[in-house]
């Protein structure tokens, strides 16, 4: 039981400072606000993918644990799935707006949560299917592409958010001392 509340503090303590991190960004010159925050709120988002595909590949090193525990954690999941899948959606519908970074890193989110929600409905159907089967190689293989693929999805966006806040750094710094424009 303790450990669960540990791994529940860490990662409100590792959201809260994502989200903290993101301010600067959201004001840089002649970039689109409201993508900034849309890319800030699918950081967040990425984040508690991550932790549920890590918790969930976990699993697979625990052959005794009940196909309920996984379904739990896998309902979990899907559920920030869907979350962050409207986020991108959103992203998308604004891409038109967007700096250039930030269309790349739409444009890079995309295939991502595509397939984390892929591998993800696959071992749901897995699960419906073969619930006293949870160690086969299938099985695992999914969770494992799923854990790879959301560290890959939460570091890229969280990479983009902290180019952002360079970017406006920089901008404000420069208006700061006054440089002239190039």
């Amino acid at each position: 039981m303790k450990k669960y509340y540990m791994i529940g503090f860490t990662t409100l303590t590792c959201l809260l400072a994502g989200i903290a991190g993101v301010a600067p960004s959201l004001k840089a010159a002649g970039e689109d606000t409201s993508v900034s925050k849309l890319l800030a709120e699918a950081k967040t988002q990425a984040y508690a993918i991550s932790v549920d595909a890590s918790q969930l590949e976990s699993y697979t090193r625990e052959s005794t644990l009940s196909w309920e525990t996984h379904a739990v954690e896998i309902s979990r999941m899907k559920d920030d799935i869907n979350q962050t899948a409207k986020t991108v959606e959103r992203l998308s519908a604004n891409r038109s707006e967007a700096a250039p970074w930030q269309a790349a890193a739409i444009d890079r989110i995309i295939p991502l949560i595509q397939e984390i929600a892929g591998n993800t409905t696959s071992a749901i159907d897995y699960i419906n299917k073969y619930q006293s089967r949870l160690t086969m190689k299938e099985y695992t293989d999914y969770l494992e592409s799923n854990s790879d693929l959301s560290s890959q999805l939460a570091g890229l966006i969280a990479h983009y958010v902290d180019y952002g806040n360079a970017k406006n750094r920089y901008a404000n710094l420069k208006r700061t001392i006054d440089l002239p424009a190039k």
